[in-house]
């Protein structure tokens, strides 16, 4: 089917499509109704996209699910699946095996890799998940970093249900976050926290009295 017609039989389905002209839609793509595509989309291969999503402008998706509901921005998407009502973006990165629960915030400058991300998670900036298995209303804050490889091997990081990691936290997998348990932000992670624990991994502080002259 030519351009012109699978965009018109997209929108006779109740698609919205607001500038033919800098959309790009492979015809093996499948839209659910009440869809809503902004401008310089491109979506390509055994990509489903589903009702009442707004992809804003800007993103790239290649053989990914995006449930009913969400909102992409300025975001690529490749072989990843998104479950409903997910917020993506802007300029997040969600590569091959990614899977997205319901009803979670992946935000600015967010990568995810062969990750499992739960149900209302939240990963609002700037981190790194990879080869993790992340659980239910988890809070990662901003510059959280799953260090995966060792040079050698790739190694999995777990972070249960209800866990709160702080900002600029470093989880040295292999390593298992229990449930409910709090990471200090600056902390890097090298042992198994225990659910429900408060863990917290600096360098104590010197200060330097008269440094500078």
């Amino acid at each position: 089917m030519k351009k012109d017609g699978f965009y018109k039989a997209l929108t006779a389905d109740g698609v919205v499509i607001i500038s033919p002209e800098t959309t790009f839609i492979d015809s093996c793509v499948q839209i659910g109704a009440g869809t809503v595509i902004e401008p310089n989309n491109i979506i390509r291969g055994d990509s489903k996209i589903g009702r009442n999503v707004c992809l804003r402008a800007g993103n790239y998706i290649e053989d990914s699910v995006v449930g009913d509901g969400c909102e992409v921005l300025l975001s690529c998407l490749n072989n990843a699946k998104v479950g409903s009502n997910v917020h993506i973006g802007p300029f997040s990165h969600l590569r091959p095996d990614g899977v997205v629960g319901a009803e979670c915030r992946i935000g600015n400058f967010v990568e995810i890799k062969k990750s499992v991300i739960g149900e209302r998670t939240k990963i609002a900036h700037l981190s790194y998940v990879g080869d993790s298995r992340i659980g239910r209303e988890v809070n990662i804050g901003c510059g959280v970093v799953t260090a995966n490889y060792d040079g050698k091997h790739k190694h999995h990081t777990i972070i249960e249900d209800g866990a709160f990691i702080g900002s600029n936290v470093n989880l040295i997998a292999p390593v298992r976050i229990g449930a409910g348990a709090v990471v200090a932000a600056g902390s890097t992670i090298t042992e198994d926290v225990s659910p429900k624990s408060l863990a917290i991994a600096r360098v104590r502080q010197t200060n330097k009295e008269d440094y500078r002259k």
